[in-house]
């Protein structure tokens, strides 16, 4: 990780952790692999008892990612972007400029080690930071992420109201700490995931805070997140 840019900041003392989570933010945006590698070496060191929980906020360059369910058919334009293959869960997605990403690396040995309360604790996470801007943001039992509705839109098929994803979420678990984390659309090029089917997920459309007409920075993001995050997970 470059030092040069991040800023980092301890957090709240979780119940049973040895040290309060460290929060860091880095303002230059990070290349995939650079982030990927910091976070392993991070999440092992947790894992010896060697470093303390962290919540890492950043912006990468434009480029997509696969999962470890990604189908080759989803992936619209190759040549678009960059694409890394991830270890983490889940299908294609687009990350850039614009859009807040938050990598977690928590000791769930020491929280719970139940990945679906961790899931969950992750939506609840993202849906309470954006009903601080007075968005619904709701979760789908068939959907992975976080959507919300547009009845600005034109009715879906069968006369349901449209829905857009404002946020993703790809994790991955080794000896219980977690890494990846989710990513939240503030104001990134949506253009740009017309490249990949995202997440495997067609017929729906993509949206951010900007594009429901909320001029928000991401410093007022990242202190919705981190106040959010304390209420959720402690």
């Amino acid at each position: 990780m470059p030092l040069q840019s991040v800023r980092a900041t301890a957090g709240s003392s979780t119940p049973g952790a040895t040290a309060p989570v460290e929060w860091s933010v880095s303002d230059a945006l990070i290349p995939y692999p650079d982030a990927v590698a910091a976070m392993e070496a991070r999440a092992a060191a947790i894992s010896a008892g060697e470093a303390s929980e962290q919540v890492w906020l950043l912006e990468h360059p434009p480029l997509y990612t696969a999962g470890t369910s990604a189908k080759e058919s989803d992936l619209v334009a190759p040549d678009r972007f960059p694409v890394f293959r991830s270890g983490r869960g889940g299908q294609f997605t687009y990350h850039g400029p614009g859009q807040r990403i938050a990598y977690l690396m928590l000791d769930l040995n020491r929280r719970g080690p139940d990945l679906r309360r961790y899931v969950g604790g992750l939506e609840d996470w993202i849906i309470a930071t954006l009903a601080r801007f007075n968005v619904t943001g709701e979760r789908r039992a068939d959907r992975i992420g976080v959507w919300v509705k547009r009845p600005d839109k034109p009715l879906l098929p069968g006369g349901s109201v449209a829905e857009d994803k404002i946020a993703a979420i790809g994790i991955r678990v080794r000896r219980w700490v977690t890494f990846h984390g989710i990513s939240l659309n503030v104001d990134p090029d949506l253009e740009h995931y017309s490249g990949i089917v995202p997440c495997g997920v067609s017929g729906y459309g993509v949206t951010s805070l900007a594009d429901l007409g909320i001029p928000i920075s991401m410093a007022e993001v990242d202190a919705a997140l981190k106040a959010e995050f304390e209420r959720v997970f402690g």
